[in-house]
């Protein structure tokens, strides 16, 4: 960052820490005047102390006030563009040149969460967001070659395009937590990215896709200042911090799942094996990234504070099809006028164990299933060649939600393993994550349609 961009904030601070600490109610702006906004988009008139934070440039080239905890307290714009991107909230009674006679409107409150997010709301406390990066940007996403497999998501203009062409797209560089951004905002308007984990790759690119039929807007990675401002106007910013109760550390986990289908019937329940496996899938994220950003986190202890990603409520509305698109691997879901509602990444059958094809249709919703396992009727693992009957639980083979369909022994369900979906193959049913299918489940009933398509 060049000494000048140094100066200039420095001497924001230090003029803010000699001439007040707060900032006067009817300010004459001039252009070109520069202010601090807080991480949630609010004017800041208490200015840090000097010595408490230390002054970063992100890839964009906005100074950033960073404090010990490598959080954002701050950025620094220029109070026009401040008004222009935030509506000038605390800008209101202020002025910019001969622009005195222009009002600031106050964007939307935040909505909170319902009661049916899965996580309790009043343990959320949104005062610590960070709009822009959550954090100090870290490491850049890979180039486009680094994603095999990944879906043309941004067409060329005007030019047709082939369907299920796997096509990679040209990914912005963009850091983690401006892609979790990305993926709750989708997330949030029933386009899935799956688990929510900071990484472009295939099921971000069938998300984006998703959103653009559904809503017919091409949605710009890289336009990190939209996802932002449309978070705020709606459920809130992308990061929170959530404090882990005495329920969440008690359990009941167990110690680990088998990969033996034997052993596993012999379980009580296929339960969570540990707290952070539970508030992964709790807040749709990645387990391993969740660790990422809390790494000393004592996940076991009732009353750590951690921070989360804030994933959407779920989708609510009645859908009249469903398309299983093997080729994307994704499920479609659509309402009687045929406008898309929800689009889901998903594992859809194998080479050795196809799914089926042409149309079937869902004949009943089972939550929290079983699995019965059965070589002749199934697939053979190893030595068991007996019918067994592996307990209910999240770890189960087909998670918390079965779908059956019409064809035997086939349904749309959930999954063990979140962050494998839409990157692996099943043994020809149709895998989602779990929140998802639950999802799904709720929105459809015995009847609705399933296509299967190439």
């Amino acid at each position: 960052m060049s000494g000048l961009r140094i100066a200039r904030t420095t001497a924001l601070l230090l003029a803010a820490s000699m001439l007040a600490t707060t900032l006067p109610a009817a300010a004459q702006w001039r252009e070109g005047d520069t202010v601090l906004v807080s991480p949630d988009g609010r004017l800041i008139r208490d200015m840090p102390e000097l010595g408490t934070v230390r002054i970063v440039a992100d890839e964009f080239g906005r100074n950033l006030l960073i404090n010990d905890w490598n959080e954002v307290v701050a950025i620094e714009m220029s109070a026009r563009d401040y008004q222009r991107s935030y509506g000038g909230v605390g800008l209101e009674n202020e002025t910019f040149g001969n622009d005195s006679a222009d009002a600031f409107p106050e964007p939307p409150a935040p909505m909170q969460p319902g009661s049916d997010d899965g996580y309790d709301a009043a343990s959320i406390d949104r005062g610590n967001l960070d709009p822009i990066t959550g954090t100090v940007p870290d490491e850049q996403q890979p180039a486009a070659q680094d994603i095999p497999g990944a879906i043309q998501a941004y067409p060329d203009q005007g030019q047709p395009q082939q369907k299920n062409v796997q096509q990679q797209p040209v990914w912005p560089k963009i850091s983690k937590p401006q892609v979790v951004a990305l993926q709750v905002f989708l997330d949030r308007n029933g386009m899935s990215p799956g688990v929510i984990d900071g990484r472009l790759g295939g099921n971000v690119a069938k998300a984006l896709s998703a959103w653009k039929e559904a809503t017919g807007e091409t949605l710009d990675p890289a336009d990190t200042d939209t996802v932002m401002q449309r978070l705020a106007a709606g459920e809130g910013l992308a990061f929170g911090s959530y404090t882990i109760t005495a329920e969440d550390a008690a359990g009941p986990y167990v110690a680990s799942i088998p990969t033996d289908y034997a052993e596993k019937a012999k379980l009580e329940r296929m339960a969570f094996t540990s707290t952070v496996e539970m508030l992964a899938e709790r807040f749709h994220m990645d387990e391993a990234y969740l660790k990422e950003i809390n790494p000393d986190a004592d996940f076991t202890r009732q009353g750590t504070i951690i921070k989360v990603a804030i994933p959407g409520k779920a989708r609510t509305g009645v859908v009249a099809s469903i398309v299983a698109d093997k080729g994307r691997k994704q499920v479609r879901a659509y309402d009687e006028a045929g406008k898309l509602v929800a689009a889901y990444p998903a594992t859809i059958g194998s080479s050795d164990t196809p799914s089926p094809s042409g149309m079937v249709e869902v004949k009943r919703i089972a939550p929290d299933p079983g699995y019965t396992y059965n070589p002749k009727v199934n697939f053979k693992q190893g030595e068991n060649d007996k019918v067994l009957e592996v307990p209910p639980g999240p770890n189960g083979p087909v998670g918390t939600m079965w779908i059956a369909l019409s064809r035997p022994t086939y349904g749309i369900h959930g999954t063990p393993e979140p962050s494998a979906i839409g990157k692996t193959e099943s043994h020809g049913c149709v895998r989602l994550t779990n929140w998802d299918a639950g999802e799904l489940a709720k929105m459809v009933k015995p009847g609705v349609t399933v296509a299967f398509e190439e």
